[in-house]
């Protein structure tokens, strides 16, 4: 069996990596990797594949930037020729970008099955384009491999119940993983100075956030406070960096310790190790409780409602509260317990499905 697998962020790699280094040892199928281009990331470096251990992609089509239509259009441009290369049974995909959708739109339209992994994620919102995507992709896939319990049910309310496989989250299997090498290769807590549970992680990147001035002085007016009391370091996302320039915010005098962006160990290794993480990132938030670490969401909804209502995770949809969120959370007894993403084998019932279902 062949499948053509298209990702196009970062974060898709990680996920796609679990994935892979099985299928490597898995003489029945034979993956090629298709890498869009969609996010430019200076990261992913020869020493981003080797020290995740992640396969490269044997296809590169660097199409990043633009708008969303023409980013889309020009992706399923590429993929089509790459799908009539390498003709293969399956098409896999995961998530939300636009490489998920073009991915799984150029399969479909020449009747290539596609393999959609995370479907039925939901948010409700139709104004994000990731919520677009997932729908989209979901109603042209033939196999959705959902996380959750609540993923199987928004897809059987829009009619989808054929070849749904509720096999767990697979960021929960990269979260095992990586969050042991980190243990083992990342030396971000002594380079910044921080001890377990002594600090605040925050990341804020999200559009709606950075390009509303008026969320961004609530956002950082209220982070500020709290780093008067404990230490907030901030991996700073260029759009974030380029927003708060904008309206003069004083870097100089800030009591937030700002640090540049970490590699993904890093980054785990600071997750992990955390008090409490406040985030608008949709993948972060999900990783906090993974790692057993309260989290204040700084959006109006959340894919991950499981979070919410296990009383780890607080939306904080007004943002003059985030003070206020933030001292009741860190008072209350939190449960981690619940076995809400699967046991961490995701990848492998993945395979066999793939191996005993499609071959």
């Amino acid at each position: 069996m062949k499948i053509v697998t298209i990702i196009g962020a970062r974060p898709q790699f990680i996920k796609a990596a679990t994935i892979s280094r099985l299928i490597n040892g898995n003489n029945d199928i034979n993956e090629v990797i298709v890498h869009t281009g969609q996010h430019y990331d200076s990261n992913m470096s020869d020493i981003f594949f080797k020290e995740l251990i992640i396969p490269k992609p044997y296809y590169n089509l660097g199409i990043g930037g633009g708008s969303h239509g023409q980013q889309t259009g020009l992706m399923l441009i590429e993929i089509e020729k790459i799908l009539f290369k390498e003709k293969p049974d399956w098409v896999l995909v995961y998530g939300d970008t636009n490489s998920t959708l073009a991915g799984a739109l150029a399969a479909s339209k020449i009747h290539i099955p596609v393999i959609h992994v995370e479907a039925g994620l939901r948010s409700f919102n139709m104004r994000m384009p990731e919520e677009q995507n997932r729908i989209l992709t979901d109603h042209i896939s033939s196999v959705l491999f959902a996380p959750t319990k609540v993923a199987v049910e928004n897809l059987a309310k829009e009619g989808i119940t054929s070849n749904v496989v509720n096999v767990g989250d697979v960021m929960y299997d990269a979260a095992l993983f990586y969050g042991e090498l980190a243990g083992k290769n990342s030396n971000a807590l002594n380079d910044y100075g921080l001890y377990v549970g002594n600090y605040i992680l925050t990341t804020v990147h999200r559009a709606e956030n950075t390009d509303d001035t008026d969320r961004l002085k609530r956002i950082f007016s209220q982070l500020e406070e709290i780093a008067r009391v404990e230490k907030v370091i901030l991996p700073l996302h260029p759009r974030t960096k380029k927003a708060l320039e904008g309206i003069d915010y004083d870097f100089g005098n800030s009591t937030i310790s700002f640090i540049n962006p970490v590699g993904y160990l890093d980054m785990v290794a600071l997750e992990k190790n955390a008090k409490m993480i406040i985030t608008d990132s949709g993948g972060v938030q999900k990783e906090a409780y993974f790692h057993k670490v309260p989290c204040l969401t700084l959006r109006d909804e959340t894919e991950w409602v499981e979070t919410v209502e296990a009383g780890c995770n607080h939306i904080i949809v007004d943002l003059s509260t985030i003070v206020k969120q933030y001292e009741k959370l860190t008072k209350q007894t939190l449960n981690f317990d619940k076995n809400l993403y699967g046991k961490g084998n995701c990848a492998q019932l993945i395979i066999n499905y793939l191996r005993d279902n499609l071959s």
